[in-house]
């Protein structure tokens, strides 16, 4: 029987506490990597993942966030800037201060983790960067303009990055899940008027006729990751239950 595809090779996911994250750390592990997740509470996570406390909004905590998990694993092999804020609205309905508080999470976090990182991913012959981006960075959707904006930043910062960082051996990617069944979309859910409606209309949107679930995007996500996949850089790789790329008719 071969080894695990990550087999000695140590990853760091932001966000990584629950949801999507958790569900990426957990399968990174299952594979064989050593798994530090940075999270706002990284308390309670299962063995054998660690967790830091970190901000990604706080440029001088994500350094020693990045540093610790540098030194408790041995290394950055692989990182995956998971960490990221909701938003809804059209476009008159959020405050300046709100537009600058979601895109310094959803985007300066990631620059801010990536740039604490690439030190040690410079030292890697295994190195991989995976960005946690949205169908809402290349589709249209209601009531999502705040957030759809900063994802369509971190597909624009996913490509452009890859370009300048492929003649160092880092690879950089990104997913886009669909709606996720992840706690953030349940609390959205609870405040619903009508939340079973407004679940029932969600799965309808996307052809598959439910959510995507975490795990799902946790597995495009480590493939993205492995080394299996080392010919692959600036990609985003659509996990929506074809709500990007198919266009069926209704059902009757």
């Amino acid at each position: 029987m071969s080894a695990p595809d990550l087999a000695g090779l140590t990853a760091l996911v932001t966000g990584g506490a629950s949801g999507i994250g958790l569900a990426t750390a957990r399968l990174l592990a299952a594979r064989g990597a050593r798994v530090a997740c940075l999270d706002l509470e990284p308390d309670g996570l299962p063995d054998p993942l660690t967790g830091i406390r970190a901000d990604v909004a706080d440029d001088a905590g994500v350094r020693e966030a990045v540093a610790e998990a540098a030194r408790v694993l041995g290394g950055i092999d692989i990182l995956v800037n998971n960490a990221g804020i909701g938003a809804q609205g059209t476009i008159e309905d959020n405050a300046d201060d709100e537009w600058h508080r979601v895109f310094d999470v959803n985007v300066l976090g990631m620059v801010r983790v990536t740039r604490a990182a690439l030190p040690h991913l410079r030292r890697s012959d295994s190195a991989a960067i995976v960005n946690t981006c949205s169908i809402a960075a290349t589709a249209g959707l209601p009531d999502r303009v705040l957030y759809s904006a900063t994802k369509g930043a971190v597909l624009a910062l996913t490509r452009a990055t890859a370009a300048d960082l492929v003649h160092c051996g880092i690879r950089v990617n990104c997913v886009n899940p669909g709606t996720a069944d992840t706690p953030w979309i349940g609390r959205l859910l609870d405040r619903a008027a009508d939340p079973a409606a407004e679940r029932a209309a969600l799965n309808a949107r996307q052809p598959m006729g439910r959510l995507v679930s975490a795990d799902e995007v946790a597995t495009a996500i480590a493939y993205l990751a492995s080394p299996l996949s080392g010919s692959t850089t600036g990609i985003d790789l659509p996990v929506d239950g074809g709500m990007q790329g198919l266009r069926i008719r209704p059902r009757t």
